[in-house]
């Protein structure tokens, strides 16, 4: 991680999604989003398209950061225009502590093995083109549509039991990262070449209280799967956490996904040492393709010859036109 390459790489979170038109095909033919995320040959298919469309320089697996809550009892639902919805949200610590997490012997990953299947056939059709990244979400981020019952605009249950009832709190998120960690180091031995962890809600906190609540949760899942295996590269990535800078590069992950709300000369001089993944807002890519490469020039400008990850500061938004996608990774290749 960090040496030197022939042209800046780039891939875009999110980019086997709605803006493709053979994603959307594909799409159609699954009753639920979940029936789909378990059709490895078809998350196979998705995960390869934007290689193909695009020409990203890494692929990313198709999947969801929620697949997780089913095995642990929660009956989970995505809903047509309303998104993730947990039927039956956790509430109460005799609830938590009845959950699968408790142990390293206590996993689910029997499971996920769509999800794993899923890695080999991706494999199989990317025939070492690019390398495939894993991912899972964040312990906080996952927790949270665990115990709200959905998305949520303020985390008010979440933070209600993290104030009120710490000792829940912990024992939830411990185990959260316990089955985060086991996770993502089975994707590993099944054939991913990195993982990211997805800490999108992060932002939420302040920086004492993600220090106390939940830091150390996430540190535990980066040190478990860097000591199963130590060359793997871990990627860090939370949206709307300038705050929190600081603490993710203390985490130790290999690359710090940055949003676009911190300027890149910024988080270059306040850590030089680190490499970072980012972060042009989504919505520059509904720009005309001209300044879309003129804002990629001022970027490539900043980064200079510092080892750095070109991406998107947050997820390529269903309405963006292809050919600015493909506008974005051509100027970071300088095509």
């Amino acid at each position: 991680m960090g040496r030197p390459v022939g042209r800046p790489p780039v891939w875009i979170m999110r980019q086997a999604g709605r803006y493709l038109p053979d994603y959307r095909r594909v799409r159609k033919l699954f009753p639920s989003f979940l029936d789909f995320c378990r059709s490895p040959e078809h998350v196979a298919e998705v995960t390869v398209q934007p290689v193909d469309h695009i020409g990203v320089d890494a692929a990313i697996l198709f999947s969801d950061i929620l697949v997780l809550l089913p095995p642990m009892g929660l009956n989970l639902e995505f809903v047509e225009g309303e998104g993730p919805v947990v039927h039956n949200p956790v509430r109460d610590a005799a609830t938590i502590a009845a959950m699968p997490g408790g142990g390293d012997h206590d996993d689910i990953n029997a499971e996920l093995d769509y999800v794993f299947q899923g890695v080999r056939l991706t494999q199989r059709d990317l025939k070492g083109y690019v390398p495939l990244i894993g991912f899972a979400g964040g312990p906080f981020t996952v927790a949270s549509y665990m115990v709200e019952g959905g998305s949520s605009k303020e985390l008010a249950r979440l933070k209600g039991l993290m104030f009120s009832d710490p000792k829940a709190f912990h024992m939830l998120l411990t185990k959260v990262s316990n089955l985060t960690a086991a996770y993502l180091i089975e994707q590993v031995r099944q054939g991913v070449d990195a993982v990211t962890i997805m800490d999108s809600w992060a932002g939420y906190l302040s920086p004492a209280d993600y220090r106390t609540f939940v830091l150390p949760h996430t540190l535990s899942v980066i040190r478990r799967v860097k000591a199963q295996f130590p060359q793997i590269p871990v990627i860090h990535y939370a949206n709307g956490a300038p705050t929190l800078l600081r603490d993710f590069v203390s985490l130790g992950a290999d690359v710090v996904g940055l949003d676009w709300r911190v300027e890149l000369q910024d988080a270059f001089k306040a850590h030089p040492g680190q490499t970072f993944q980012g972060n042009l807002d989504p919505c520059y890519l509904f720009a005309p393709p001209e300044k879309i490469r003129e804002r990629v020039a001022e970027m490539k400008k900043v980064v200079g010859n510092r080892p750095h990850i070109f991406n998107l500061g947050h997820g390529i938004l269903p309405q963006t036109p292809v050919e600015n996608a493909r506008a974005f990774v051509d100027a970071v290749h300088g095509e």
